[in-house]
C-alpha cells in the first residue's frame, strides 16, 4: 500500500480532517502530516508519545482478537479534536484527527474504503 498517497487522499476527503499520518511501530511518523494552515496542538515529542500510547492500546486490543475479532478502528473525542486510529499492515498505524464538529462516521467509512482498495 502506498501510505503517502493514502494520507493525501484522506486529507482530500473532508476539510474537517486536520491531520492524516502513518507511524511505524516506534511511533515515528513516516508519511503524511498536518493540514497546511492548521496549528499543531502537540509538540513533535508529545505527538510521538501519543503515537506510542496508541500503538500500545492496539496491542492490548489485538490480545483479544482471537475471541472478538480483529479491531477495525478506534475513535476518541476530546474537547479540541477527534482522533481516529486504524491498524495497518506491518505494524503501522494510521492516525487521523478531525475538528470536533466533523462527521467522524462518514470520514471513517471513507477512510476504510480507501484502505480496502
Amino acid at each position: 500500500m502506498d501510505y503517502n498517497s493514502l494520507t493525501k487522499d484522506i486529507m482530500n476527503l473532508d476539510q474537517k480532517v486536520r491531520f492524516a499520518a502513518v507511524c511505524d511501530d516506534s511511533g515515528e511518523i513516516k508519511y503524511g502530516g498536518q493540514r497546511e494552515g492548521i496549528s499543531n496542538l502537540l509538540s513533535p515529542e508529545e505527538t510521538k508519545r501519543s503515537n506510542i500510547q496508541a500503538l500500545a492500546r492496539w496491542s492490548l486490543r489485538n490480545s483479544l482478537a482471537s475471541k472478538i475479532g480483529k479491531g477495525q478502528y478506534a475513535m476518541a473525542a476530546y474537547e479540541k479534536i477527534k482522533r481516529i486510529t486504524i491498524p495497518l499492515e506491518n505494524d503501522h498505524l494510521l492516525l487521523v484527527t478531525t475538528e470536533v464538529d466533523a462527521d467522524h462516521e462518514k470520514i471513517i467509512s471513507k477512510v476504510l474504503s480507501l484502505i480496502k482498495k
